[in-house]
């Protein structure tokens, strides 16, 4: 297991929440308050918003959520783990099990929770991707009585989706999740025609209500959607870094929901890298990689895209030699796009991090550097 150094755990747990007040105004919270308005009002219930902390037990964020022990989630390369026994937080999610036990504690017959926050997770680079995505986790779960189904999960969909984006359409498909039944995918038309992933959802695991202490006749709605591309789709925002904008220019319009006024947009560098990876490098741990190498000014960084794969003995020997590359290794073509939000590159600039990203992801001995 790969573990955080304590560097890098500070540094995350420093990293604003932009979905809590605490860390000043952003529209994010504002658009989090209409979607708990809208269930409180149609529930006729008070919606509890619980905020946790960043850090979870392993327990929690997985095995009593139904994670299969030989889920890939659990795997160094997907979760940040702080030891062998906690990590940050991968989803809000992470909070029901011990919210559900203070329900059955409390003798409560229905628990109407929402869950924001901040989460980790080792994902790829562009426009709609970042490590430290915002989630939104609501559950409605029933002790006894009238059982909540299909369609009260339906209509939950219909609200959350209502009130973040307003007159937008919406469509569900099946994607089978560990701690529901009858999972599926929420999709958002982007104005454009094309269908933006939201979130996931269901009918809630028995076992997970089981194990937290509730009745075999208890059922539940489980539901966890983005607020960074909620945001995005609200405002009209085609690049998740301008969520964390220091540019007043953009800073500025994100103290509301009115559409964003985009600003001009600075040039791409865009810079192309042969190199040798294991077998199983995809572009998710690129990505990842690229983030540890670079830190803060990872967010120079506006897309790392996966353009090639070639095993090889598919490979040319002269290629081979060129980039030190083993029989076990791919070579893999790789573009990075360099894009800062304030300010233009330099040449030099450009190639410093060019090398910094190279020295990253290529594995083998032979190097060509930019500087």
């Amino acid at each position: 297991m790969r573990c955080l150094s304590p560097d890098q755990l500070d540094q995350a747990l420093r990293l604003r929440d932009l979905s809590d007040p605490a860390g000043g105004p952003h529209a994010m919270q504002l658009l989090l308050a209409e979607v708990v308005a809208a269930l409180s009002a149609a529930w006729s219930r008070p919606v509890r918003v619980y905020r946790g902390p960043r850090v979870v037990p392993v327990v929690d964020n997985y095995d009593r959520l139904c994670y299969p022990p030989d889920a890939v989630t659990r795997g160094s390369r997907y979760s940040r783990y702080v030891d062998a026994r906690r990590m940050l937080r991968a989803h809000t999610t992470a909070h029901v099990p011990d919210l559900i036990e203070q329900m059955v504690a409390e003798r409560s017959p229905e628990l109407v929770v929402a869950c924001p926050g901040i989460c980790y997770r080792r994902d790829c680079i562009d426009r709609l991707h970042v490590g430290e995505p915002h989630q939104l986790d609501v559950w409605r779960v029933r002790a006894g009585g009238p059982a909540l189904g299909e369609p009260d999960l339906l209509a939950m969909i219909g609200l959350v989706v209502g009130a973040a984006l307003p007159g937008r359409r919406w469509r569900t498909v099946p994607s089978p999740h560990s701690y529901t039944h009858q999972g599926r995918q929420i999709d958002v038309c982007d104005g454009a025609g094309a269908w933006v992933e939201v979130g996931e959802c269901g009918l809630a695991h028995r076992g997970v209500l089981a194990a937290s202490g509730l009745p075999p006749g208890a059922s539940g709605l489980a539901m966890g959607v983005g607020l960074d591309r909620l945001l995005m789709l609200r405002k009209g925002i085609d690049d998740i870094r301008l969520l964390r904008s220091a540019d007043r220019r953009v800073a500025g319009q994100l103290l509301d929901l009115r559409p964003y006024q985009p600003v001009s947009a600075l040039p791409a560098v865009r810079r192309d890298l042969s190199i040798a990876v294991g077998a199983g490098v995809d572009v998710e741990l690129l990505g990842d990689r690229v983030r540890e190498a670079l830190g803060e000014r990872a967010r120079a960084v506006e897309s790392v895209e996966l353009l090639s794969r070639t095993p090889y003995d598919e490979l040319p020997a002269p290629a081979r030699q060129r980039i030190g590359m083993l029989p076990e290794q791919r070579n893999v073509l790789v573009r990075v796009v360099l894009r800062p939000l304030d300010r233009t590159l330099t040449s030099a600039e450009a190639n410093e991090l060019r090398d910094r990203v190279y020295a990253a992801l290529h594995d083998g001995s032979a190097h060509q550097w930019a500087s």
